[in-house]
Order: C-alpha cells, then sequence, then structure tokens
C-alpha cells in the first residue's frame, strides 16, 4: 500500500509519499495550486503505483483551499482521507516534544496518520453532506442578513408611518411591502387617490383588502405622527426590496437542500417536529454522526455539554453550557427541541417536567435537546425510524 500525505495551502501544497513500511518513495515536494501542480502529483503517484486503489491519499480540511484538490483526487479514482486539522495539529504535538511547525512536517504527520491510523475515505455520501453543509450556512448566513433587514424595515415604519402596525396583522405581509414599496411613509399616503389605494391594497392582497380597509388607512396615515424624509422614505423603498430579494434567494436554498436530504434517506426526518431545514443542518453538521462513536462526543461537539468547575473541596453547583463548537449543530439542535417537545408528546412532557422543577424556559429547552441528540444519535446509527416514547 501506498500513502500519500499534502498538507494543503492557498497558492500551493506539500506533499509526501511513503510505503506501508514507512520509506519515503518521493521527499517532501512542493506543488502549486493549479492544473499543472495536480497532474505532477498524479504522475509522482503513478510511478509508485500504477493501481490507485492500492493508493491512499490524506490532507486536511482547510476550508476552501482543498476543494479543488479533492475534486481532482476523487475524479481520478483516488481513495481519499479528508482530516480535522484540529486531529492532525494534536497528532504532530504527540509525535515529538519539539515546538515545530511547517508544512513538510504536517504532511509527514497526515501520512503518519493515514499508515498507523483507520480513517475512512472520502466517500460519495460524503460529498453529498459537504454540499450539504455549504448550503445550509450558506441559508443560515442570509436568514441573519434577513432578519437585520427586518429589524431595520420595522424601525423605518415606526419613523413615517406609526399607526401602521395596529391597522394590520404583520408588517411582513406582501399586501403591506407592497403599499410601502410604492407608498413609502404616511404623508405619501394620505395623498394618495382612494381608488390607487384601494386597488393597489386589493391586488396586493388577493381581495383580502377592500375598499373600507384603504380608507383605514388614509384617514390614520392623514393623523399620523410620522416623519416626512425623502431620505428615509428611499432607505425604506430599497430595505423592502433586499429583503424581498433575500427570502428570493433563501427559497431558491431550500429548493436545493431538499433534494439532497431525500437522497440521505435519513431518519431524522421521521420525528415529527423535524423539518428538512433542521434535518439538513444537523445531517451536515454532524457528517451524518460518520466521525462520532457516542452521543455525548455530539454534544461536546455542539457546545451542549455543561462546564465544570472544581478545585480543592469547592465543586461548582451552577454549571452552565460551554457553548464551545458548531454554533450551527447547537442552534439546529436547540431549536428542533422547540418544535419536537410541541409536536411529539413524549418530549413535550419531558419539557414540562424539566419546568416544574424549576428550570428557566431556555434551560429546559437544553436539557430536551440533549436528550434530542441522544435519539436522533440512535435513530441514524440503527437507520431506523422514530417511535414516541408518550
Amino acid at each position: 500500500m501506498i500513502y500519500a500525505g499534502i498538507d494543503v495551502a492557498k497558492d500551493k501544497h506539500d506533499c509526501l509519499i511513503v510505503d506501508s513500511d514507512g520509506v519515503i518513495l518521493f521527499q517532501t515536494f512542493t506543488i502549486p495550486n493549479n492544473k499543472q501542480g495536480f497532474s505532477a502529483l498524479l504522475a509522482n503517484l503513478k510511478v509508485c503505483e500504477s493501481d490507485f486503489a492500492k493508493i491512499k491519499v490524506g490532507l486536511e480540511a482547510t476550508g476552501h483551499y482543498s476543494d479543488n484538490l479533492l475534486e481532482f483526487l476523487i475524479s481520478n479514482g483516488l481513495p481519499t482521507t479528508v482530516i480535522n486539522p484540529l486531529h492532525t495539529n494534536l497528532y504532530r504535538k504527540g509525535l515529538s516534544l519539539r515546538k515545530t511547525k511547517t508544512d513538510r512536517v504536517d504532511a509527514h504527520s497526515i501520512v503518519t496518520m493515514l499508515r498507523t491510523e483507520s480513517l475512512k475515505p472520502y466517500s460519495q455520501s460524503s460529498y453529498h453532506v459537504r454540499e450539504l453543509k455549504s448550503l445550509t450556512r450558506y441559508r443560515f448566513s442570509l436568514v441573519q442578513d434577513c432578519s437585520r433587514l427586518k429589524t431595520s424595515y420595522a424601525r423605518l415604519c415606526v419613523i413615517l408611518f406609526p399607526e401602521l402596525e395596529k391597522l394590520v396583522p404583520s408588517l411582513h405581509m406582501a399586501s403591506v411591502y407592497a403599499l410601502l414599496s410604492e407608498l413609502p411613509g404616511a404623508g405619501a399616503i394620505s395623498e394618495c387617490h382612494l381608488t390607487r389605494l384601494t386597488n393597489l391594497l386589493s391586488n396586493a392582497s388577493k381581495g383580502r383588502y377592500s375598499k373600507e380597509k384603504a380608507i383605514e388607512i388614509r384617514n390614520a396615515a392623514r393623523g399620523s405622527v410620522g416623519s416626512f424624509s425623502e431620505v428615509k422614505s428611499l432607505e425604506l423603498q430599497q430595505t423592502i426590496q433586499m429583503i424581498q430579494m433575500m427570502e428570493s434567494q433563501i427559497q431558491q436554498v431550500e429548493a436545493k437542500i431538499n433534494p439532497i436530504v431525500d437522497k440521505l434517506h435519513s431518519p431524522i426526518l421521521t420525528v415529527p417536529g423535524i423539518s428538512y431545514r433542521m434535518a439538513a443542518m444537523i445531517i451536515a453538521e454532524t457528517e451524518n454522526f460518520s466521525s462520532f462513536d457516542s452521543a455525548e462526543k455530539v454534544l461536546a461537539y455542539a457546545g451542549l455539554e455543561p462546564s465544570v468547575y472544581q478545585s480543592g473541596q469547592m465543586v461548582s453547583t451552577h454549571a452552565k453550557m460551554v457553548k464551545r463548537g458548531s454554533k450551527y449543530l447547537r442552534y439546529a439542535l436547540f431549536n428542533a427541541a422547540k418544535y419536537v417537545s410541541h409536536w411529539d408528546e413524549g418530549f413535550g412532557r419531558y419539557l414540562a417536567k424539566k419546568r416544574a422543577e424549576g428550570k428557566a424556559y431556555n434551560v429546559a429547552v437544553s436539557h430536551a435537546a440533549k436528550k434530542l441528540t441522544r435519539v436522533i444519535f440512535h435513530l441514524v446509527k440503527t437507520d431506523r425510524p422514530f417511535v414516541s416514547q408518550a
């Protein structure tokens, strides 16, 4: 068996090739991060072994820097393992007491890990999970940006037409967006012809709002204390445009997420209250639990485990969550626990029990999230559908 360790960087990669006895076949060499460099790596591997099934390649998961090289290796039929940089860092420190870190040393650490540890190669399901992680994190970022825009939009509504909020069920409705996009403020609405205002509201609300609602809104606008500001009005219109554009982008991302989740056939979706969005984030952040051999390790990675402080005879009795690891996984599990507790009677009783013990709502939900993590871990590992314990 031939082993190749690659330390990935932005502009170049350092590679080391050894055999199963650790004998160096190619001293550490550097290739540029381009097609010529990738071809040179492939040529050196062919010199060592023509049968690619007898070659194992390992590289660090260094964000997007490793993506192109990984796809090149997989497309050429090379079994490739992607290793967590934290893992290689700890492994390198365990090999020597010297405080030395170079790209060549990292390549040596990676190739030694390949030879001595049972590391799983990158698979087609891994590809789906990687795509899913990119999509879910991108969606998370879009949702956060959209939320900030909606907060700014609500602030502008209070400045320009504060009475409007009491006249509609929500400011975040298609009919309200259409109204304020064309008439951004109480001043513009008060001067609008009633027929135009009625048609605008009726079309935007699909007939829900009639002439009476138009009269009500225009009368409120005429008696409004809202400010008249062309600058604020422009900002309101453009904020609405950005919200609508972002909501459209979120829908497009979700349309890409759902088919990938379907291909993975995860039993997580059988848990009542867990939607495609939450399931996708949990699967992506845990790599479908392939890297975890216990639920406690998943909790640690999500930062849901309690911190422990003990010194001498003193033991802290007010432990808090460590909140380390993946914030995306912690967010998904915490929010999924809320919905599952609502839709499943067993989890609902568990949440009520924790509340009856005097725990605050969010603390009780965190306990439900831990229980949910253990349940999901069991479902995935056994490939069984969820059965309520109510």
